[in-house]
């Protein structure tokens, strides 16, 4: 049986999702890329989860699978203790709104033909708020200077807006439906570095005022330091350590997260020297290594490691999917 966190606004169990190789004439599937495989993630109400790893890791997926706008395979997804993986799409749509997504293209994420009043209105009126066109127009203007544009251009097209001002419009809309929680899906990687401080801004002012609770998903540790109060490491589809931010870059525990801290650009020749990069490239997720997934890049690997799965090992301020952190828990336990 599964217990659920009371606090908790999301959860995530078990989540796998996979996607079938077709292959021959008659297309018979013939594998599966295991995209996500198996997540774990609890969500509280007002922070930001940063969900972070290498491209093609699943953290895009995971954020598809919660909206269902990829089927999940397996797994259970609860939003305030409401189970929501199996429920009809028609049921689903009471809490589609309550979770919204940004998209990492805004550029693609608007359609060229809608003006931004009618890209920012779409969700209005889909979801019936507001009692007319003039209402909609009135609180499409509000919402504008909500993210710092000018209202006056809401009958202008996104081709006519620079890249930053359109991932302000896609926040908008977003907000429109007045969300509980946004999914930011690399939602400043195609942004100048000025551009993506003053989203960050935006984004962290608008948290305070409504209240709003994200899940951050990137590759880009800088922003996540920045930005994040928790977060979430995931290697080939797995979670392999979570923990709060401040912890994570300065006593990370899991071989990979080390690996991912010591990507990150030095000036400090002592450090490039001494960071345990990972070793050869990321497995494919058709054909995960056994045991654990890590191990074939892993330095610190045990001969175990080849074989068997590593335990899911339970801190006080997080997991750590690793042989080593069980016996560092082991440790730092105090003698009876």
């Amino acid at each position: 049986m599964t217990v659920l966190s009371a606090d908790a606004l999301l959860e995530v169990r078990g989540l796998r999702t996979y996607f079938p190789i077709r292959s021959g004439i008659l297309r018979r599937v013939s594998g599966h890329v295991r995209a996500v495989d198996g997540v774990d993630l609890t969500i509280f109400p007002g922070e930001t989860l940063a969900l972070v790893g290498e491209s093609g890791c699943g953290k895009t997926t995971v954020g598809r699978s919660i909206l269902q706008l990829v089927a999940p395979t397996g797994g259970n997804i609860w939003y305030r203790g409401v189970a929501l993986t199996f429920l009809s799409p028609e049921a689903f749509r009471t809490y589609r709104r309550q979770i919204q997504i940004v998209m990492q293209d805004p550029g693609s994420a608007l359609d060229p033909r809608f003006t931004v009043r009618d890209a920012i209105a779409e969700g209005l009126e889909a979801f019936a708020i507001g009692a007319n066109h003039e209402e909609h127009t009135k609180r499409v203007a509000e919402l504008m200077r909500s993210v710092s544009l000018d209202p006056a251009a809401m009958w202008r097209f996104p081709h006519e807006f620079s890249g930053g001002q359109r991932q302000r419009i896609c926040i908008a809309r977003a907000l429109a439906v007045e969300p509980a929680m946004l999914i930011c899906d690399e939602a400043t990687s195609a942004l100048d570095v000025s551009i993506q401080a003053q989203i960050l801004n935006l984004l962290t002012d608008l948290q305070a005022a409504r209240k709003l609770t994200y899940l951050f998903i990137t590759h880009d540790l800088g922003v996540v330091r920045y930005f994040a109060t928790r977060v979430a490491v995931m290697y080939l589809g797995r979670i392999v350590e979570t923990g709060p931010t401040e912890r994570i870059f300065t006593a990370p525990r899991h071989p990979y997260t080390k690996a991912l801290l010591a990507s990150i650009p030095s000036l400090d020749p002592a450090r490039r020297r001494t960071r345990p990069a990972a070793l050869g490239d990321v497995p494919s997720p058709e054909r995960p290594p056994p045991g654990c997934h890590y191990h074939p890049r892993c330095a610190a690997r045990l001969e175990s490691c080849s074989r068997e799965d590593p335990p899911v090992v339970a801190f006080a301020d997080g997991i750590c999917r690793c042989v080593l952190a069980d016996a560092e828990r082991e440790a730092a336990a105090p003698a009876a």
